[in-house]
């Protein structure tokens, strides 16, 4: 496809825009309430059914399981303004010290970060997000359960895009002056070869590496907050240098959640990449095992589930917030930019609309 024939050196005109915005985590999120606050029309396309990228939420019979983002920290003054516009969704979350375990489950040390709290939203992760982003959809702004699968110049209007789409609103949008690519740098990398569209920005994403997770949830009805029965250790969160897990956390400890007592755990990124395409049944038994190696619980849990995420935490990111091409209307924006903690996402999504505006 040819090169639009926008010039980065031509001024915008002093007019709304409308911006097409792909992916409605966090990065997405932040950047479409930007957009729209500098009064620029958005349309965000998600997807899946919900807003909230890896700040998801499994809900089931038992309880939540926040099994993308476990907690995010509060860095920049931005983000925390943001926070402030959340009332009441925003808790810290008073676990136990964190704990490091070698292989058998013994804890070896124990550490947490000085002088900086873990936040969590209630009742699971995904609230914050989704609040943030229920004004785009009341507005008829957010396409929900929609999959953006090519971008090409608008047949009636070569100097904006449009939007291939499937699922179950496929067709074709149109009448984009710009698109925000939201989501993980594999995938934008392989929309935009794909579209050959912003030749520059595709071999920028060449480079990002973001490894696989695979979470293992269970749930023990038999045993509930405060009063544990006994069931498994007495702290809440470890980190693991178990071959199989890096991550374990007492879902129930967090404020605002359910008392029964459901664990979530995370695969290491070498594991899951090893056992990235094994089927669901194998990879929870094995994570089962391990999970009963680390807590020394041996009761069988009444509930239990594998999710995989193929891309979850950046190995190598981009090394600035987002990137933009002005002479052809492309951005892309993600925590992967700069790392791969909420924070993250939320500056790169930020910066991503300031440079727009």
């Amino acid at each position: 496809m040819k090169k639009k024939s926008r010039t980065a050196a031509s001024p915008e005109p002093a007019v709304q825009r409308h911006i097409a915005v792909v992916g409605a985590g966090i990065a997405g999120i932040a950047c479409a309430r930007t957009l729209v606050q500098a009064g620029h029309r958005v349309t965000v396309f998600e997807k899946s059914k919900g807003a909230g990228g890896r700040m998801s939420t499994r809900e089931t019979e038992f309880g939540g399981f926040d099994h993308g983002v476990q907690y995010f920290t509060v860095r920049d003054p931005r983000f925390e303004q943001a926070l402030a516009t959340a009332s009441g969704l925003v808790r810290p979350w008073s676990a136990s010290t964190v704990r490091v375990l070698d292989d058998r489950g013994h804890v070896v040390a124990a550490s947490l970060p000085a002088n900086e709290s873990h936040w969590v939203a209630k009742p699971g992760m995904n609230a914050l997000v989704r609040q943030w982003a229920e004004p785009l959809a009341g507005a008829g702004c957010l396409v929900l359960d929609t999959r953006v699968v090519f971008i090409e110049e608008d047949k009636l209007e070569p100097e904006r895009w449009q939007l291939q789409t499937d699922g179950p609103g496929a067709g074709v949008h149109s009448g984009f002056d710009a698109v925000v690519l939201a989501i993980p740098a594999p995938q934008a990398h392989e929309l935009l070869t794909d579209s050959e569209v912003a030749a520059s920005l595709s071999a920028e994403l060449a480079g990002v590496s973001v490894a696989p997770c695979w979470t293992l949830m269970v749930a023990f009805p038999q045993a509930q907050q405060p009063t544990l029965s006994s069931l498994g250790p007495q702290w809440n969160v470890a980190r693991s240098t178990h071959h199989r897990i890096a991550w374990l956390a007492r879902e129930s400890s967090k404020p605002g959640r359910g008392p029964i007592e459901r664990w979530t755990v995370q695969a290491s990124p070498a594991w899951s990449q090893r056992h990235l395409e094994d089927d669901n049944e194998r990879v929870k038994g094995k994570l089962l095992k391990a999970f009963t190696e680390v807590t020394g619980i041996r009761a069988e849990p009444p509930y239990a589930s594998v999710h995989r995420w193929r891309y979850a935490q950046t190995t190598k990111p981009l090394g600035k917030t987002h990137a933009w091409d002005s002479a052809a209307g492309i951005g892309v924006c993600g925590d992967w930019c700069l790392g791969h903690r909420v924070e993250d996402g939320f500056v790169s999504g930020l910066e991503m609309a300031l440079a727009i505006i």
